[in-house]
């Protein structure tokens, strides 16, 4: 019976009516063989770039703008495309690119260019255990093997140099001067328009030679992007007309950002293939961005540090209680209590009532101050996601599992 039951589901959604073409058409990674919107980022790193055809030294790129402008996109467009003219032309080029979101530290950037080459040079630095300064002697000797261009791509620099410094791109940006056949140069992508400020000048100087910026998308070229993906991402007619202008429309909210339109598309078309759906309608976008934003939530509140989590938990006990909403004090009251129960040391009031605006300013709490009138003001506390959910994460978490064996007495006493 069981089995039949289970067949009878696969079968269903085998012969449910397809939505998708190809899906990966909508995710970050493609790059597809047009950029709408982008023509003028597009000729600008193209003229930066052509003096490799002529065997020239180009100059280091500095690119940025907001999350979903299309830089990464645009670089890889353009490197490939570089790539493809210098094969023709019987130029040596290399395309190194490195996610700084990942490869986060001096020595696994340097490592990662090193084992680009390990195919060539039969050299692999591990990802932990030699001396940096050893790391950069290889990867000078790797590349100056024989005369080519190298143009190292580094995504997301922003979260490197905060997290390790500038070091590796005082080394990286300096290193021609010690080439004697190759010669390299930097393209930065970074999301953090004040970026520049981490940097020392002398690798400022040197690093933005050149700066392309990318502004946010508005509603039209949205749609224009999503309407060329859509062509070869799902079956003809199967999305309603208003599904493209609806994405557009909620992702030029979220400052122009082509990464949510793509990703409002895809989940709609998923939610309508997991209905069986003939088509994707406005439902199944207003779906979607219920889904990206529960899940955004959830990815915030599971990288909360441990005393804005028991602060959390402070609340949600509360809403639980009946109790909301609360003031800061007896927010505060609940957290020492939850600290006493874990064996944490608490924070300062201060302190907690810094972490509520924290917690405001995400999204997942709402801290309004209101006027009690002769009384003086107040700060009033709601919770913006449901106890449930806030629950289901820190099941998943060693250090706040006891705290789901917790219970509030109308005394807001915990037992």
């Amino acid at each position: 019976m069981e089995e039949n039951y289970l067949g009878s589901i696969f079968e269903k959604y085998l012969h449910a009516r397809k939505i998708f073409k190809n899906k990966e058409v909508l995710r970050h990674s493609y790059t597809p063989k047009e950029l709408p919107h982008r023509r003028e980022q597009i000729e600008n790193l193209a003229h930066i770039l052509v003096p490799v055809l002529r065997g020239e030294t180009p100059s280091n790129v500095f690119v940025y703008g907001k999350t979903g402008t299309g830089k990464t996109v645009t670089i890889k467009f353009v490197t490939e495309e570089l790539k493809r003219i210098s094969d023709k032309h019987d130029v040596p080029v290399d395309v190194i690119y490195v996610n700084c979101e990942i490869v986060d530290t001096q020595y696994r950037v340097l490592a990662n260019i090193v084992n680009y080459f390990k195919g060539e040079s039969g050299v692999e630095v591990p990802l932990v255990g030699w001396p940096t300064d050893e790391v950069y002697a290889k990867l000078k000797e790797v590349v100056d093997a024989r005369e080519r261009f190298v143009i190292i791509v580094l995504d997301e620099i922003d979260k490197l140099i905060k997290k390790s410094g500038d070091d590796v791109l005082y080394s990286l940006t300096r290193i021609n001067s010690e080439l004697v056949n190759a010669k390299v140069s930097i393209i930065g992508i970074s999301n953090d328009l004040k970026f520049k400020d981490y940097l020392d000048p002398r690798v400022l100087s040197s690093l933005s030679e050149e700066e392309v910026v990318f502004p946010p998308y508005d509603a039209t070229q949205l749609r224009d992007i999503l309407l060329q993906r859509a062509k070869d991402a799902f079956y003809e007619d199967v999305l309603d007309s208003g599904v493209v202008p609806l994405c557009a429309a909620l992702a030029a909210r979220e400052h122009g950002d082509a990464r949510r339109a793509l990703d409002l598309l895809r989940v709609s078309g998923e939610i309508a293939e997991r209905e069986g759906a003939p088509k994707v309608t406005e439902r199944h976008v207003w779906k979607a961005q219920e889904k990206i934003e529960q899940d955004t939530m959830e990815e915030v509140i599971k990288t909360l540090p441990l005393h804005s989590k028991v602060l959390l938990y402070s609340i949600v006990l509360l809403d639980e209680n009946g109790e909301l909403p609360a003031n800061t004090g007896d927010v505060y009251s609940v957290y020492k209590s939850l600290c006493d129960y874990i064996d944490l040391e608490p924070l300062t009031q201060r302190r907690i009532s810094d972490l509520i605006n924290e917690l405001d300013m995400l999204g997942i709490i709402n801290a309004k101050v209101v006027s009690k009138g002769r009384y003086g003001r107040t700060k009033e506390i709601r919770l913006n996601i449901t106890p449930y959910k806030v629950k289901n994460i820190y099941r998943h978490d060693s250090q706040l599992q006891s705290l789901l064996t917790v219970n509030m007495s109308p005394q807001r006493r915990l037992l």
